[in-house]
């Protein structure tokens, strides 16, 4: 049945358009953006005690927009120190942005960044092949487990990079969001993608306890307009609808009683609450901050 159905990722084109779609009608970056300026200053509070210069090591840093608040973040709490900042990120589109963005910013005088062109494990061979590994003092890995392969060995990977002090922030959906539910039930009827994987913040901190790895963590409730979806041929819900199953062209491709029974759980009140003749979906995130 599914056969005619592909991953949303084999379009790189239409899951970018998604993806924007996602961030358009959902509170995913106000989410983060309080939680940066609400939580982030009691984390990084140590980070840089007695350093001259502070380390960041950011996995999976997109176009920027995160990373820049973050380094805000931190200037604030050690003005003038001077901050080495690395980012980690597999897209050249994605580094280009970045890099447009930091030319147009203010006040990044005192940090220096670099980019890598590579995956989380291209970076993590490339270190185990030097004999003397990097220490960081701050590691931010927002919205990027989903694809790594061995989620335990990159933990501990970058677990043992941390310097004194130093801190891992995850970022990952919550396992009380509509995606756990939606991603338990659906997951063996969408096509699946090895690029791509279903872990929330529930699966990850199971896997920090097993690792006996020391942790907290912090939900944020975030939403996802998608009322789109439940009007035939609205090109926003098409594409929305593209990123809830991960799945290309999902509404014109989908067996039509799939898609009906996903409609239907997708207006349950474990999935999405109904305001104002809107439905919203259950997009919380989860803020795991692993300690040194």
């Amino acid at each position: 049945m599914a056969s005619c159905m592909k991953s949303l990722f084999s379009d790189h084109s239409r899951y970018n358009e998604s993806f924007r779609r996602f961030l358009d009608n959902s509170t995913e970056h106000q989410c983060m953006q309080q939680f940066m300026d609400e939580k982030l200053p009691g984390i990084i509070a140590r980070i840089g005690d007695t350093k001259s210069e502070i380390k960041i090591l950011s996995i999976g840093g997109g176009t920027g927009e995160i990373d820049l608040h973050i380094l805000s973040k931190v200037q604030a709490q050690y003005p003038g120190v001077s901050i080495n900042n690395e980012v980690v990120e597999p897209s050249a589109e994605q580094i280009t942005k970045y890099k447009e963005l930091v030319a147009k910013t203010s006040n990044l005088q005192n940090i220096k960044f670099t980019w890598h062109k590579e995956t989380s494990s291209e970076y993590q061979n490339r270190m185990m092949e030097k004999k003397e590994l990097q220490k960081w003092d701050f590691i931010h890995m927002i919205q990027m487990l989903y694809y790594v392969k061995d989620i335990p060995a990159t933990l501990k990977f970058f677990h043992s990079l941390l310097a004194t002090s130093a801190k891992i922030l995850i970022t990952l959906v919550s396992g009380t969001s509509g995606w756990d539910k939606l991603w338990k039930k659906y997951r063996s009827h969408l096509p699946r993608d090895d690029l791509c994987q279903y872990v929330t913040s529930s699966d990850l901190m199971q896997m920090l306890d097993k690792s006996g790895i020391k942790y907290e963590c912090y939900d944020l409730l975030s939403t996802m307009d998608i009322s789109d979806c439940f009007i035939d041929g609205n090109e926003n819900g098409d594409l929305l609808w593209d990123f809830l199953t991960e799945t290309c062209n999902f509404s014109t491709t989908a067996p039509p009683d799939l898609k009906a029974e996903i409609m239907k759980d997708l207006q349950e009140p474990e999935l999405s609450v109904k305001k104002e003749g809107k439905v919203l979906f259950n997009n919380s995130l989860s803020f795991i901050v692993v300690e040194a």
